[in-house]
């Protein structure tokens, strides 16, 4: 008891001297699909997170003394568990703030979650435009894009008139976010048919031949555009040769492996959210060196890009708030918070916490040497030539 009562004392008159005590760490839970069928992408979006983290760190996991704690928790692409997976990042492991997930279902499932316990959940890569929209809650930040700036940037490249498309998606939220957004930003083409197939499709044929019969009777410029995630490869549709009808295929950007769909179509426009060669800035050129260096010299890919933004994207808040991580401090530190990334600047807006960002118009460019098709850079989008909705009603 005697030391007790000393150890106490010295305990209170350290803190009246204005001793300092030790930073207690912060947690960061990423909660993302890496079992589940994206998780290809999920794991991207790790290594991205990490590598973010260290950049915006200086490689010391460090914020005014706090130590960066990352905590992984598998939601295997299921709505239930991705709300479970979230509420016991929050409520057991004390997570300050979350990160992820990776498919749109799974976000919109953990929406609630991060309200109900007022913590910060910052969306990456799930695209669904409710995300940022009716489902959105304040405590909410998204620095992945969303299926509007995705559908935006790909019009800006391809709506032209006498230009008439058909799209196919996949029958789910990020198909159907896509094409509605699409069809808004549309003003000189038109959209004559819109195909929408189960996420788990594998053979696309009875699919093309209904594009096909809406579009080769039509004159002008004829596109079948392409938005799809995850298994199967409706590129296979070059097969049936749509060239044939005189119809053309269009898509937006996607990892490197799935850029290997992409060869059949040499000339191939449309609108990517990455590729390594396409930004250049400061932070692009460390990560792409970096990623090279650790990764057999491989690039990095669409969605190590993401999570490295949301990496920055934490450790900018924190250093403005010097290591507060209450939710209150960093809400209202991050609502028109500007950051930069591998693409450049983002701006997380402060209506609906969208990261405003630039995309890239491409053309497909095949080299025998690559095993991917090249989504060659014809230009960059510009924030403000993509006029992005804000959807929320709170």
């Amino acid at each position: 008891m005697q030391i007790n009562r000393y150890s106490l004392a010295g305990f209170a008159l350290a803190l009246c001297l204005g001793a300092a005590l030790p930073a207690q760490d912060i947690k960061i839970a990423h909660v993302y699909d890496k079992t589940g069928f994206l998780g290809a992408y999920a794991k991207q979006t790790q290594d991205g997170l990490m590598m973010g983290l260290e950049y915006a760190t200086g490689g010391t996991m460090m914020v005014n003394g706090h130590k960066l704690v990352v905590i992984e928790k598998d939601t295997q692409g299921k709505p239930d568990i991705a709300k479970s997976m979230l509420e016991a990042a929050y409520a057991d492991d004390k997570a300050a703030i979350a990160i992820g997930p990776t498919s749109s279902g799974a976000a919109l499932a953990m929406l609630p979650v991060a309200e109900q316990a007022k913590k910060i959940l910052l969306v990456e890569p799930a695209v669904a435009d409710a995300i940022t929209g009716d489902k959105w809650n304040r405590y909410i930040f998204r620095t992945g894009r969303n299926s509007s700036q995705d559908a935006i940037s790909n019009a800006v490249a391809l709506d032209k008139k006498d230009v008439n498309i058909a799209t196919m998606a996949q029958d789910n939220a990020f198909g159907k976010d896509f094409v509605a957004a699409f069809r808004g930003a549309i003003k000189k083409a038109k959209l004559v048919h819109e195909e929408y197939l189960p996420p788990t499709t594998t053979d696309f044929t009875a699919g093309a031949q209904r594009l096909f019969d809406k579009l080769k009777d039509l004159k002008g410029r004829k596109i079948i555009f392409i938005n799809w995630a995850g298994a199967g490869n409706p590129f296979k549709i070059a097969d049936l040769k749509p060239e044939r009808y005189g119809i053309e295929v269009a898509t937006g950007g996607n990892i490197l492996p799935a850029l290997a769909a992409y060869k059949p179509f040499p000339g191939m426009e449309g609108a990517a959210y990455y590729y390594y060669e396409s930004p250049k800035n400061k932070v692009n050129d460390w990560f792409v060196t970096e990623h090279k260096k650790r990764f057999n010299n491989a690039p990095p890919d669409f969605f190590t890009a993401g999570g490295m933004a949301a990496g920055i994207a934490v450790v900018e808040a924190l250093k403005k708030t010097k290591g507060d991580a209450s939710t209150e401090k960093l809400i209202s530190t991050m609502e028109g918070m500007s950051f930069e990334t591998p693409k450049g600047k983002m701006t997380f807006r402060k209506e609906d916490h969208q990261a405003l960002q630039s995309m890239y118009h491409f053309k497909i460019k095949v080299d025998p040497k690559v095993t991917w098709a090249i989504p060659e850079l014809v230009r960059e989008i510009k924030i403000g030539e993509m006029d992005i909705p804000i959807r929320n009603k709170r």
